[in-house]
């Protein structure tokens, strides 16, 4: 009910935010539960959304139904970059991924396939259309994320008390102790990698519903930083602390824009 009575502006400031609590609880599987350090994680959020753009302004598929392709291009990108480096640990893997966020980003750039439409990104993407009502608004907008964060809090808590989850906490606390208790251990990062990858391309649909229009910049290295430093301030692993995380880098220098002569 928070959104009613405040007006557009604080209302998209609430839609940023939750689409900023969605990329960080995938990031949160990665960083907070499987102890990984990720620093490309916009490179999966622009990956998503340039995926759902162009299927729907070069095919005409509806948003709605991009957002499985979205989310499997995004994965399957997080499997790919996680494979090769997996055997690496803090920050040796840290530079690896920020250096695979920077090809994304310079390959969207340079207009790769003649189809990202370079520097200048793509424009005139459709928003969602859900039985004929069209998301169009800073409220339904708000609404719709709304409904995604509560389902991905529901569905990572389920992931946090399950086998899986025991296994990610096993290798952030002590990767040789659990591969000598029977854990496949690249596995198990494997499929954090992939999962937490996954929402980010979740979050690049919703984003790009609303703006209608999309540019390499989402996946820039200061994206990441913002990323990492949610789920850091809050926490690691987490949920509630991606929630404050949100609040603190999102959210509060929005409140005090006012003051921005001050500085």
């Amino acid at each position: 009910l928070l959104p009613l009575p405040i007006n557009d502006y604080y209302r998209a400031v609430l839609w940023t935010m939750g689409i900023y609590m969605l990329l960080d609880l995938g990031l949160n599987i990665i960083v907070g539960y499987a102890g990984l350090f990720q620093l490309g994680h916009a490179a999966f959020y622009a990956l998503g959304a340039y995926t759902a753009a162009l299927l729907n302004l070069k095919l005409g598929v509806p948003l709605l139904a991009t957002v499985p392709a979205a989310i499997i291009v995004a994965g399957l990108a997080g499997f790919i970059i996680s494979r090769p480096i997996l055997h690496l640990r803090g920050d040796y893997l840290a530079i690896v991924t920020i250096a695979f966020g920077e090809i994304i980003r310079m390959l969207l750039v340079n207009n790769v396939g003649g189809v990202t439409g370079g520097s200048n990104g793509l424009f005139g993407v459709e928003p969602i259309e859900l039985f004929g009502f069209r998301f169009t608004s800073a409220l339904s907008n708000y609404y719709l994320v709304l409904f995604f964060v509560a389902l991905t809090i529901f569905a990572i808590n389920r992931l946090e008390n399950s086998r899986l989850g025991r296994a990610w906490m096993y290798v952030r606390e002590d990767e040789t102790a659990a591969e000598a208790m029977g854990i496949d251990t690249v596995w198990v990062k494997a499929v954090a990698f992939v999962l937490g990858s996954a929402w980010a391309g979740l979050a690049g649909v919703l984003y790009v519903s609303r703006i209608g229009s999309i540019s390499p910049d989402l996946g820039s290295f200061l994206e990441s930083v913002v990323m990492f430093a949610i789920v850091v301030l809050g926490g690691v692993g987490s949920i509630p602390g991606i929630l404050v995380g949100t609040l603190g880098m999102i959210g509060l220098p929005e409140v005090f824009r006012f003051v921005k002569d001050w500085r």
